[in-house]
């Protein structure tokens, strides 16, 4: 009998079991595994080893499997608080891992196993301890089952004995409890930033005031904190809740902070190795989502992470796409009622992009909704041949939420190959688009494409924003969009109809719109073997980072570059899962170059003021962070190495600070004791600002 036999006769074998145990109430559940594992959805559990686990008494107990099919969230050490457990647990210790790990289990020749479990599940302790990890020094220990979990409920003991000395030296704080009400109505909450965009509607605007135009020249460094180091500028924007702050640390890590005065409270890591990495940009990570009392982090071997906002410690992971077929995740999620949401990156690498909801309690798949469909789905023929299968269409931008509509809208970036859109004749549905996504189902709603069949590399991966505008003498729920390919969008909604789009830097590809909102592509601004002198630049004329909407003064500010790109045509060969452009580009040195933070009416596209950001020293990599504003009547940003504020209504500079790195981050205001704080990264150092006491009582 062949391979394939054996295994399809073991399937075959596995569901008989279960049909015969489920006929048993008692045994109902273990016949439930046993079909989980027949479909494929335990791939962590040998089979041998899960039927030997299926028997009463065993010390690993799969009964939660079925309503939370994810190993790392439903297996869990039943001994833990057990006195008797620790005690033994500690003799084991001493016995098989002190030589390793140090006596006190803090790290000797091995890492510390306090560090190692105050961050991970049971289960990854159970079966790293069991199994060993493949390309590491850990093997699998000789231990019996019973024996492993004495082992953790020993080191976690540990942990919460030293965590309580420690506490015992800082302030105590209530429990964390992110509500979907404090989500939905982030405006209500404004001492805390929530989401990575300060809510749902992704507006990047605080009610504070007490950091205001009148005395934003005052500001000074509150505190700083010193993150671990990086390659790349760190790029997350914190999350603030309950007095501590989030942000994470690229390539593999989240860090808690006092967010009054940044000393650090715990620290997650999950190592990844970038170099083994199908990365297009760098090893970055933009942040986390919080809701109810867990923090979730995108990984850049694509999985989702489940934290505990009160220890750092896993509560569970799981894989949302395979790394080695080019998918990364550089994101922050979005967390709503029910579901967290995620996207991914890699549309250098030929992967076929998802929007994918997970349940916020064990990680279990809600929906998945294909951004390049397949054969039989909507759009399918917008992709000439096979092309479809290796598309493109990521989607690494945050999305927004219309929580009336029970709508999520998600932006999707380029096709597959970038530059060569002979190799996929057709609009290419529905890369550089806007996809509205039903909430509870992940069914498409609507759809706006903003660039077809691209040829440029002008994602549409920016943040929407959801604001009512007026239009043609009515008030119209309007989805707002500064896009990569140089124009500004506004949208119904509802419906997606074209409402208006108007060029906020200069471009030379688009001849204009029809009634639907579909550009006119012109011919002459393709790529050529000589090159084609083309604005806005390939990088756009925005990009990620991130804009705000100011809902009192009806504008939204953009971070913007007014550049060309010139775009050159190679004959290329393409293999999925290799970064391959399908050309080359060369910044236009020739051409002016200009960075400004750019106010725009969403009623009309008019731009108000524009604030030039740059002093001469524009580059092919210039860096520009992500916007903050306020009721105070400023914006916060930077650019390069400096940070700024700048003043709402008229885009006057009000105060400038060098840092001493990079800033490519997003800011965060929040409050505190009642004192306001801003918050942003610069290179690898996270700086919090406020004003001085006299400065801020004459607010």
């Amino acid at each position: 009998m062949d391979r394939r036999s054996v295994s399809l006769f073991s399937a075959l074998g596995l569901v008989l079991a279960a049909i015969v145990l489920a006929g048993v109430p008692d045994l109902n559940w273990r016949a439930q595994v046993i079909l989980l594992k027949a479909r494929g959805e335990l791939p962590g559990i040998p089979m041998g080893q899960l039927l030997a686990w299926l028997r009463p008494g065993s010390p690993v107990w799969l009964g939660g499997l079925p309503d939370r099919p994810n190993a790392s969230a439903a297996i869990q050490n039943t001994r833990l608080g057990d006195e008797t457990a620790t005690a033994e647990g500690s003799e084991h210790f001493q016995r098989v891992c002190a030589h390793c790990h140090g006596a006190d289990a803090k790290g000797g020749a091995g890492p510390s196993l306090i560090d190692f479990v105050s961050t991970s599940s049971d289960w990854d302790f159970f079966a790293i301890a069991k199994w060993g990890r493949m390309g590491s020094a850990m093997a699998a220990q000789p231990l019996t089952d019973q024996q492993i979990w004495d082992v953790e409920a020993f080191l976690r003991q540990q942990g919460r004995t030293w965590a309580a000395e420690a506490a015992g030296r800082s302030l105590v704080r209530e429990p964390i409890n992110v509500t979907t009400e404090m989500l939905q109505g982030a405006a209500g909450y404004p001492d805390d930033w929530l989401t990575y965009a300060g809510d749902l509607t992704a507006h990047r605007h605080s009610a504070l005031t007490q950091i205001n135009k009148a005395n934003a020249g005052k500001l000074k460094v509150a505190w700083a904190a010193q993150l671990r180091s990086s390659t790349k500028p760190l790029s997350a924007t914190p999350i603030v809740a309950g007095g501590l702050m989030f942000v994470t640390e690229a390539p593999d890590g989240i860090v808690a902070l006092d967010a009054k005065t940044g000393a650090f409270v715990w620290r997650f890591r999950r190592p990844v190795d970038p170099s083994k990495l199908p990365l297009c940009c760098g090893a970055f990570n933009r942040g986390v989502a919080i809701r109810g009392d867990k923090l979730y982090v995108l990984t850049l071997d694509s999985y989702l992470v489940a934290v505990s906002t009160a220890t750092g410690r896993m509560v569970w992971q799981t894989k949302v796409a395979e790394s080695r077929e080019g998918y990364s995740m550089t994101s922050a999620p979005l967390a709503v009622d029910g579901h967290v949401m995620v996207g991914v990156a890699g549309g250098e690498f030929g992967i076929r992009g998802i929007v994918a909801a997970f349940s916020p309690e064990d990680g279990r798949l809600l929906w998945t909704f294909n951004v390049i469909p397949g054969p039989g789905e909507p759009g399918h023929d917008t992709w000439k041949g096979d092309s479809w299968k290796t598309g493109g269409g990521p989607t690494w931008s945050t999305g927004a939420y219309d929580k009336d509509l029970d709508v999520v809208y998600w932006t999707t970036g380029n096709p597959w190959p970038p530059l060569d859109s002979k190799a996929r004749e057709g609009d290419n549905l529905y890369s550089n688009s806007v996809v509205a996504l039903d909430l509870q189902t992940g069914k498409l709603r609507w759809y706006y494409q903003f660039t077809p069949a691209d040829s440029h590399d002008w994602d549409a991966a920016q943040q929407p924003i959801l604001t009512d505008i007026n239009w043609q003498g009515q008030k119209v729920p309007a989805l707002l969009l500064a896009n990569r390919n140089g124009f500004y969008y506004a949208l119904d909604r509802r419906t997606g109809r074209f409402l208006h789009a108007t060029a906020f830097v200069k471009q030379t590809w688009n001849r204009g719109f029809d009634a639907q909102g579909r550009p006119d592509r012109d011919p002459a601004s393709l790529p050529s073997p000589r090159g084609t002198l083309v604005w806005p630049w390939m990088h756009g004329g925005t990009n990620w980072w991130a804009p705000s909407y100011d809902p009192q003064r009806h504008l939204q500010f953009v971070p913007s570059v007014d550049a060309a790109t010139l775009y050159f045509s190679m004959d290329m060969s393409y293999v999925a899962g290799q970064m391959t452009m399908g050309g080359t580009t060369r910044l236009a040195n020739s051409q002016p170059a200009v960075m400004a933070i750019k106010a725009i009416d969403p009623d009309t596209g008019e731009v108000r003021w524009s604030s030039r950001l740059d002093k001469g020293d524009f580059h092919q990599y210039a860096r520009i962070g992500g916007l903050v504003s306020t009721d105070g009547g400023i914006i916060f940003g930077g650019y390069e190495g400096r940070f700024v504020v700048l003043d709402s209504d008229t885009g006057a500079e009000l105060w400038t600070f060098s840092p001493g790195g990079l800033t490519n981050a997003g800011a965060a205001t929040y409050a505190v004791d009642g004192t306001q704080y801003i918050a942003a990264i610069a290179g690898n150092v996270l700086f919090a600002f406020d004003v001085p006491a006299d400065a801020a009582a004459g607010n």
